[in-house]
């Protein structure tokens, strides 16, 4: 009995022993750049870039949008597109260029945390990401009807938004090849090579949270594969609060069983981050028929910039609103 008693307390004792030296040295590590996510951004003409504008969030912090005015005098309906990890809206440009001329009023928000939005990698507490969208929709009023779509960790994030008591706020959504889970069905291991996860600083970060500990939530835990010269101009890393808040909830299934709204969800066959031939079958496995269209020949970034995967987006977008 006292020997056991003895190693409770040295086991007690030694916890905070294991968690500092899990918050210090158990960090995301740098990744050598990974090719088929930066490459194909060198081709894209950035010239026609709109300007930045900017609405006021919650808290007061301006945040920082594109608008892409369709052609013809009257918008069919709007699109916002989220981003995906590490970029901006400006990496939508392909896109937002798409669904505009093809009559939609496209938005390019940058997601707070990432381009001309809040401090770099970081936010002030998980859930603000959702406060900032609901202050955009409520502050810009992009005309109806509004269909929030998102790429990759956008993705993810869409479907946090989706699942959430505020999803009447859009009238549908889009998944780009989305970012589920690390456990998710669809996912190759660290994605491709495209991040680095600080497991054990997140499983301590996670634990200290569950007890109201939040005070490391500015950490970083997560590291992308970009470029040296890359990560000034993006995003190269997330704190604890932004991985978390940046993507579904924890339990991905449950987040699905909780949209009501429209949605679709479109991928590349060729996707080098996730395995997308499986995510027809998470989707039917919580009960939901949405329609998983699988392009052929498109890889994870084609899928916002090939005039296929564009096409597909704009067809699929107009099938949403339109109740098809």
């Amino acid at each position: 009995m006292k020997y056991r008693a003895a190693l409770r307390i040295f086991a007690y004792a030694a916890l905070p022993v294991v968690a500092f030296i899990a918050i210090v040295f158990g960090g995301p590590k740098w990744l050598p750049p990974m090719a088929s996510v930066n490459d194909p951004f060198k081709s894209v003409d950035f010239s026609d870039l709109p300007a930045l504008q900017h609405y006021t969030a919650e808290d007061g912090t301006a945040l920082a949008y594109r608008v892409y005015n369709p052609t013809g005098a009257t918008p069919l309906g709007s699109v916002v597109l989220i981003h995906g990890s590490a970029g901006g809206g400006s990496s939508m440009h392909v896109l937002a260029k798409g669904l505009a001329n093809a009559g939609y009023a496209a938005y390019a928000p940058d997601i707070r945390g990432h381009g001309a939005s809040g401090t770099k990698g970081k936010i002030k507490y998980i859930g603000q990401l959702e406060d900032d969208l609901d202050s955009f929709v409520r502050t810009v009023s992009p005309p109806n009807p509004i269909t929030l779509a998102g790429f990759s960790s956008g993705g993810g994030f869409v479907l946090r938004f989706a699942g959430s008591p505020r999803q009447d706020e859009f009238k549908s959504y889009l998944l780009l090849s989305p970012y589920l889970n690390e456990k998710a069905p669809n996912i190759r291991p660290s994605s491709g090579g495209w991040v680095d996860v600080g497991i054990p600083r997140i499983i301590t970060l996670s634990i200290l949270n569950q007890f109201g500990v939040r005070i490391f939530n500015d950490l970083p835990v997560i590291r992308f594969a970009l470029r040296d010269e890359e990560k000034s101009l993006l995003t190269p890393e997330y704190s604890f609060a932004l991985a978390t808040n940046f993507g579904p909830q924890r339990d991905y299934e449950a987040n699905i069983r909780a949209v009501h709204q429209p949605c679709a969800v479109l991928a590349g066959k060729d996707d080098e981050s996730f395995v997308t031939e499986n995510l027809e079958g998470i989707f039917r496995k919580q009960g939901k028929d949405w329609p998983v269209t699988l392009l052929p020949g498109i890889g994870h970034i084609a899928l916002t910039l090939d005039p296929r995967a564009i096409n597909a987006a704009i067809d699929t977008v107009r099938a949403l609103q339109s109740g098809k």
